[in-house]
């Protein structure tokens, strides 16, 4: 759940840094996007858990940015001794 979080966090993150960066408030990235400012504020909070690839593109799309996605190897737990 953590890492979940962890995940969750960070995308919304991500598009709020993208957002501001491209200084736009929610409600203008929103009629960019073609949805509402509810929706962005939904997906800059670090709780929301339904984030979409589509979606993401979208604002990717209107941010003039591209979405990268990448599988990366998990690091092995840290085993303890004592």
């Amino acid at each position: 759940m953590v890492r979940q979080a962890s995940v969750n966090l960070h995308i919304a993150q991500l598009i709020y840094t993208a957002r501001t960066e491209a200084g736009l408030t929610q409600a203008e990235l929103a009629r960019h996007v073609g949805t509402t400012q509810s929706v962005i504020a939904r997906l800059e909070d670090a709780d929301y858990q339904g984030h979409s690839l589509l979606m993401l593109q979208r604002i990717a799309t209107a941010l003039n940015l591209q979405v990268e996605v990448r599988f990366i190897r998990r690091r092995a737990p840290a085993t303890r001794t004592r």
